[in-house]
């Protein structure tokens, strides 16, 4: 599988398909590989003319790893949220959203139909709402 610098940020993926075909962008969620979209489904959805495109989330599977800021503490985090306390992170769900249009910059997708699970549906709408130049369809 090959890896991309998007946003700044080194991006594992995997294609199935034809570049040329409609593209959809598969978000996975919180600390899940790019390897749970089932890659029988992406060829799946490549077989009904759609450019599938799959993704390690940054800090998660073969993405860059941010050491130094840490890994966000989803727990506590929560927790400070619940109870209403500011919290810090060393990134956002914005910034995860902008290294999805990353990945579809260097992949030269002009727009994509953005599909997500769990966490991976939130970035999704982070895309729809932060670029909706850039969104074909959000699942």
């Amino acid at each position: 599988m090959p890896g991309i610098s998007a946003n700044g940020t080194l991006i594992e993926y995997e294609a199935f398909g034809d570049p040329a075909a409609p593209p959809i962008l598969l978000i996975m969620g919180l600390g899940a590989q790019m390897i749970n979209w089932d890659a029988e489904f992406c060829r799946q959805l490549a077989d009904r003319g759609l450019y599938v495109v799959r993704f390690d989330n940054r800090d998660v599977g073969m993405s860059q790893k941010f050491e130094e800021g840490g890994t966000p503490a989803v727990n506590q985090i929560m927790a400070a949220a619940l109870r209403g306390e500011p919290f810090e992170t060393p990134y956002t769900l914005d910034d995860m959203a902008a290294d999805a249009v990353g990945l579809m910059d260097a992949l030269g997708m002009d727009k994509a139909i953005i599909c997500g699970a769990s966490m991976g549906g939130m970035i999704a709408q982070v895309v729809a709402l932060n670029y909706p130049e850039r969104v074909l369809a959000l699942v």
